[in-house]
């Protein structure tokens, strides 16, 4: 079926009350574990039921932000999602304090088990109206920015199609599209400072009613991190300062001068190639047909993939005004259906969705049928993003398909700002540490320590005579730390995976995709840290674990430099 064919109907509190107080009692009054069991899947098909409704509301209102109906019912899943969230915690409980527990975690999951117990850390009903109001401020910096349009050279755009030109081989354009980006933020300076700073307050305030120190825990616990902490987290940075800043930072400068340029500015940083970046041919229809091509010379499960995903029309790519301005891959779990939204704007970015989303997509395809997969999906978002960031590598042998005879342009390109991202990926998840450790920091305050981060992690770049961004603001268009705290270091983590991915398929492709199908099959049933030890690579909070990784991508990139 057509995914805009999908029939929707909104699934009432009223009704998720009736069932789940039904499946708590029956789970509480067990006499047995298969009473427990048999509740479970009446919990099961509730779950199913309101995850696809939720998410397909949230989809029709992300391709139209001025959609009344959708914005209405996005609204009122906002409104009930921390109830929702509530009941599950409250069933995830009673399954936690059975005495029938150790039988019930042989016939489950230990993992689904520490889950739940991860979950019940993040949930209190006494913070249900805090839950409520930091929804709807989401919505308010979601709807913001989807709505702001960017006055370039005679034309309004959206924020995507603006950031076509942060690739353009010409300096100047590039330097002017970021100049209109700055004008643009400032303009709304009020509102994005006075948003974050809500979120900032809300966030910590629920945090501390549930007795933390600050947001900081309790971010990890409602992330659902299942096999590393913060603690962990702060070794894999130092990590990424000590083996990785050096080399991206020489690797840039050096790359730069290519361009003769020596004086490198924030401006620069989206361009690699010179001459220009390569950009995909033949436009939209050329990408997807590649894609179908690509997909059934991977393998079989792959062309029933695409296959499925193309017929069903399950991909939004064009950009407009009042759309979302991001992109994601979602699901529809009753339907089974993946779904992937992007904003194409003629850059190579546009191969990445028919690559990276769809690395969500065909993971989602793989695992539709596991048992926990309602549960714990694919397990945490750093498992998510390896599947994503790993099928980008895979996907290289097949880059002359979308590029032509620039296809090993494509491949440095890549590499290189893959390599990139992670000290960029790391201020991101460093600047939310530091400020929910520090909740009454003023927006200049706020400013200064990006600045700061920039300079300790990306010293390469300035920012320089940049309207606006040269102030320390170029958090304030980075969506995920107004709208997913905490997320980021996930894409980070992941990418080092895919890096051990990329390395091994240069060795051997076809071993190095079937550990990728395994790792991808497995669903939520390991730990992304077992996941990795299982597909051979060492998990990256280990002192100096990226040392070796650094050497052999530079390696890499010097054999493949074109």
């Amino acid at each position: 079926m057509k995914v805009s064919e999908l029939p929707y109907k909104r699934v009432t509190i009223e009704e998720i009350r009736s069932v789940m107080e039904d499946v708590i009692r029956r789970t509480r009054e067990a006499s047995s574990t298969e009473e427990i069991l048999e509740a479970r899947e009446q919990y099961l098909e509730l779950y199913k039921t309101f995850a696809t409704a939720s998410s397909l509301s949230y989809m029709r209102y992300s391709i139209n932000t001025v959609d009344e109906f959708y914005v209405a019912e996005k609204d009122y899943y906002d409104e009930i999602g921390p109830q929702v969230e509530n009941y599950m915690v409250t069933y995830f409980s009673a399954l936690l304090d059975s005495p029938f527990r150790a039988e019930l975690e042989e016939k489950l999951s230990p993992v689904l088990f520490h889950s739940f117990e991860v979950s019940r850390k993040a949930m209190s009903e006494e913070i249900i109206p805090d839950m409520i109001e930091e929804n709807k401020l989401v919505s308010e910096y979601s709807q913001l920015m989807a709505g702001m349009e960017f006055e370039f050279r005679g034309e309004k755009l959206p924020r995507a199609v603006l950031a076509g030109y942060f690739k353009s081989d010409d300096r100047d354009t590039r330097r002017e599209a970021y100049e209109v980006l700055g004008r643009t933020l400032e303009q709304h300076k009020a509102d994005l400072d006075r948003i974050f700073d809500e979120l900032v307050h809300v966030r910590d305030r629920m945090a501390k009613k549930m007795g933390y120190k600050n947001f900081v825990e309790l971010g990890y616990y409602r992330m659902g991190r299942l096999c590393y902490d913060e603690k962990m987290v702060a070794a894999f940075r130092e990590n990424i300062r000590r083996d990785i800043v050096p080399v991206v930072s020489r690797l840039r400068t050096e790359n730069a001068r290519r361009f003769g340029i020596t004086d490198y500015k924030f401006y620069d940083d989206g361009v690699i190639i010179p001459g220009g970046d390569p950009r995909p041919v033949g436009g939209k229809e050329n990408i997807f047909a590649s894609a179908r091509e690509m997909y059934h010379a991977m393998s079989p499960e792959s062309a029933a993939f695409i296959d499925m995903m193309l017929e069903n029309d399950a991909f939004d790519v064009d950009s407009r005004k009042n759309k979302w301005g991001g992109g994601y891959c979602t699901e529809f779990p009753a339907y089974k259906q993946p779904f992937i939204l992007a904003n194409f704007n003629g850059t190579a970015g546009d191969v990445d969705v028919v690559t990276h989303e769809a690395g969500h997509a065909f993971n989602a395809y793989l695992i539709a049928d596991n048992r926990f997969a309602l549960d714990l999906g694919c397990g945490g978002m750093e498992t998510a993003e390896t599947h994503s960031m790993s099928m980008e590598f895979f996907a290289w042998p097949y880059m002359d398909k979308f590029f032509g005879e620039n296809a090993a342009k494509y491949r440095y390109m890549h590499a290189l700002e893959s390599f990139s991202f992670l000290p960029y990926g790391t201020i991101v998840d460093y600047f939310q540490h530091l400020v929910y450790e520090n909740p009454d920091m003023t927006p200049d305050e706020r400013d200064a320590l990006w600045l700061k981060l920039e300079g300790e992690f990306r010293p390469h770049i300035s920012f320089e005579g940049m309207p606006y961004l040269e102030k320390g603001t170029r958090w304030q268009y980075q969506m995920h730390i107004y709208e997913s705290p905490f997320y980021y270091i996930d894409y980070v983590l992941a990418q080092t995976a895919a890096f051990n991915f990329l390395l091994a398929s240069q060795k051997d492709y076809d071993d190095a995709f079937a550990r990728y199908l395994r790792f991808s099959r497995h669903g939520g049933e390991m730990v992304w840290t077992d996941l990795l030890s299982e597909a051979g690579f060492t998990p990256p909070f280990v002192p100096g674990a990226l040392s070796a990784l650094a050497g052999e991508v530079e390696a890499l990139l010097e054999k493949i430099k074109v």
